[in-house]
Formats: structure tokens, sequence, C-alpha cells
């Protein structure tokens, strides 16, 4: 079981996680092949860009913890 918290880094979640782009890419945030992302905190990241980080960190552990999450995407990253 994956958990994302506030502290993750973005760089670190996608690295981690690769369907978690799908849910960034819902909320807006764009930035994830960005300089940034590589040390750039998600609570950080969810500010800069106006996200309510609680809904954004649901969503993300919700996918990195769902059925077609991580587990079963054959990368290891579950």
């Amino acid at each position: 079981m994956t958990t994302i918290t506030k502290e993750s880094s973005i760089q670190d979640i996608v690295a981690e996680c690769p369907e978690s782009v799908e849910v960034f890419a819902q909320y807006g945030l764009g930035c994830i092949g960005c300089a940034m992302a590589s040390y750039e905190t998600l609570e950080q990241g969810a500010a800069a860009h106006g996200i309510n980080i609680d809904e954004l960190l649901k969503a993300l552990n919700e996918k990195a913890n769902s059925s077609d999450g991580p587990s079963n995407c054959g990368c290891g990253c579950g």
C-alpha cells in the first residue's frame, strides 16, 4: 500500500506511481516535469496553484491504492 503525504515531493509521487499523472492533470497541475517538481512538496505545489490539498491528497491516495493503480501496473511501484 502506497501512502502519499503533503510532504511527499511531486517528483517522487510520479516516480513511484506513474498513474498519479492522471490525477495531477485533473486538478490542473501540469508542472509534473518542471524543475520545481523535483524539490517542491505536494502541499507547496497545491498552494501555488490554489488547489485544495486535502482533496488532491485524497484523490492521489485513492489512485495509488486502487485496483487500476500502481499495484497492478506492472512497474513495481505499489
